[in-house]
């Protein structure tokens, strides 16, 4: 029997090595791509791991694609607030003649991006228990990863340099070839491959773009077909059918709180908080999966 490998139990950033795994999931092929990164997660890192998975993966596997879907978290190197993102995007959608569209999952969602469940947890079970004690065994211990799905994943150590500290001007944000969706467009936009024209990089403190006023969300705009996956007719017919049936239901839970029947006629004292037809629209969403019900209570 082997002696346990002993370790520290505290590390100190300023002396351990870095290691930042930036991962990039096909949802068709079932397949992982991580670059392993020892320097600053940056913007420019995110984006050298994209073009590196495309130049040896993504452009062998899809030899005719013109169009590349990106699904992101709303925050960090990839957020949607980040200028840097956006323009080292459009100098790979310049470079590779490729449709960038990215559709980034709204804030505190990101635990139903699919990278989450069929990539990094695996790669986490993996290396469990193991001390990884070398930038070449973490790489290693990530491309080991398989599962019986079928899951493989490739790795690779990216020693270059990403410093931080670059910001982007508003000039370069408006000279991007970027088309914003209709329906949220500081979440789901689309670059083009049109000729990218270079920003000299301007040291400062940030990375990103100064926080911007929040759309406001309705029950209107959360009405959106993308949203609710049928017509807005179709959901007022459901509305129509549903609240006889919720109002039955809610006098049904107020009786037995009561212990007796009303005393008074229906439509007098304390309102519902919610009307029945947010409580069927919030229902839709939610059994669509686009948001826990907490969140739903704060929008």
């Amino acid at each position: 029997m082997g002696e346990p490998v002993k370790v520290k139990t505290h590390d100190f950033p300023g002396q351990a090595d870095k290691a930042i795994p930036y991962g990039i999931y096909d949802t068709v092929a079932n397949t992982g791509w991580v670059n392993v990164g020892t320097d600053h997660d940056t913007a420019a890192f995110a984006v050298a791991s994209i073009r590196r998975w495309w130049q040896a993966r993504g452009r062998h596997d899809y030899p005719r694609a013109r169009r590349l879907l990106i699904t992101a978290d709303a925050g960090g190197s990839n957020g949607y607030r980040t200028r840097g993102w956006k323009t080292q995007l459009a100098a790979l959608a310049a470079e590779t003649n490729l449709e960038i569209t990215v559709c980034h999952l709204p804030p505190g969602t990101s635990k139903w991006n699919k990278i989450e469940h069929r990539l990094f947890s695996h790669i986490t079970m993996n290396w469990r228990g193991r001390p990884l004690t070398s930038h070449e065994v973490i790489v290693q211990s990530i491309a080991a990863t398989t599962t019986r799905t079928g899951l493989t994943v490739h790795a690779e150590l990216d020693t270059n340099p990403y410093p931080t500290g670059i910001q982007v001007s508003d000039e370069a944000i408006a000279a991007l070839p970027i088309t914003r969706h209709r329906f949220h467009g500081d979440w789901n936009y689309t670059l083009h491959p049109q000729p990218h024209v270079n920003e000299t990089p301007v040291n400062s403190t940030a990375d990103q773009a100064p926080a911007s006023t929040p759309h406001r969300l309705t029950p209107h705009s959360l009405q959106a077909p993308e949203l609710t996956g049928m017509p807005r007719e179709q959901l007022s017919e459901l509305i129509d059918t549903l609240t006889p049936q919720l109002e039955l239901q809610r006098e049904r839970t107020l009786r037995i709180r009561r212990g007796h029947e009303r005393l008074v006629a229906p439509g007098t004292g304390a309102k519902a908080k919610l009307a029945p037809a947010d409580r069927v629209l919030a229902t839709v969403l939610h059994q669509r999966k686009l948001a826990t019900m907490d969140l739903l209570g704060q929008l």
